[in-house]
């Protein structure tokens, strides 16, 4: 596995690549590595890319400092299981060639507004703005490839998909299943935050969605079963949410078909977030 710290050598790398006519597959990451980003190196394998993974913890999209503090950072683990998982090549890129300005803001920001204003966005201002810029940055800097993404973080993956769309990179967004625990929790670098009775009650999320899929019944319905789930676990709901998967404006009683449910809650002052594929129906 080569490392690699250098903008410069990061982009010849790549393109080299390109030339030998091999496909690149980019897995954006911020460390703390886990199962959840094995499966998005063991998807770039399966189609047969060079996989180029990124660790970078990206300052812009905290909106709180104390988040960013606590954010895990585990530099030699996350090498070595990198290297044997089979990434071709790890790149951590320096702040300042990430954001030199930093920590003075950084005056180039992309914004997908609608999209990055809600739900996450709602409650974390200029959250999805540090994310649509930190990935336009490593798209430009890794040029034509497949960029990989979890579908855990749903709103994300919705958001670089329109900002791929609008600016037109060259880059073809794959969104991979969520990789949960044995117990059902899905899997996150903030879950190492959750002792044993925070973990038991953060089971809620999925409960919640898991009842909300198995409903006969209109939006409303599952809107309200996901928050009555996540209460009665003492979790504090963010929100429960039910939406068009590709604009995640809210439905009403009168839609039908595919949707996506997401929801999200603070346990012990640990944020998290989960989502589901739902089929709605019409109320009675």
């Amino acid at each position: 596995m080569r490392r690699v710290v250098d903008i410069e050598q990061w982009r010849r790398l790549a393109q080299d690549q390109r030339d030998a006519g091999r496909r690149v597959g980019l897995v954006p990451t911020m460390g703390a590595l886990h199962r959840g980003h094995q499966s998005l190196v063991e998807a770039a394998r399966a189609n047969g890319d060079y996989v180029i993974m990124t660790i970078f913890v990206n300052p812009r999209q905290f909106n709180d400092p104390n988040d960013l503090r606590a954010y895990p950072r585990t530099p030699e683990a996350d090498r070595d299981l990198a290297k044997s998982i089979g990434v071709d090549a790890l790149v951590e890129p320096t702040m300042a060639e990430m954001w030199p300005a930093y920590p003075d803001p950084t005056p180039t920001t992309v914004s997908v507004a609608g999209l990055g204003d809600v739900l996450e966005g709602a409650g974390r201002p200029g959250h999805f703005d540090g994310v649509a810029s930190v990935v336009t940055k490593l798209a430009i800097v890794t040029g034509p490839s497949r960029i990989y993404f979890g579908e855990k973080d749903f709103q994300q993956l919705a958001v670089v998909r329109r900002m791929v769309l609008d600016l037109g990179l060259d880059v073809e967004v794959v969104g991979c299943p969520i990789v949960r625990d044995d117990d059902g929790l899905a899997l996150s670098s903030r879950n190492v935050r959750l002792d044993e009775l925070a973990r038991s009650r953060a089971l809620a999320l999925n409960r919640a969605l898991t009842f909300a899929s198995e409903l006969d019944g209109p939006a409303s319905a599952m809107r309200a079963v996901m928050r009555a789930t996540m209460e009665a676990a003492d979790v504090v709901v963010a929100y429960a949410e039910v939406v068009d998967p590709t604009t995640l404006q809210p439905l009403d009683d009168g839609a039908t078909g595919r949707a996506r449910a997401l929801v999200a809650g603070v346990v012990d002052g640990v944020r998290l977030i989960d989502n589901r594929a739902v089929e709605l129906r019409r109320g009675h």
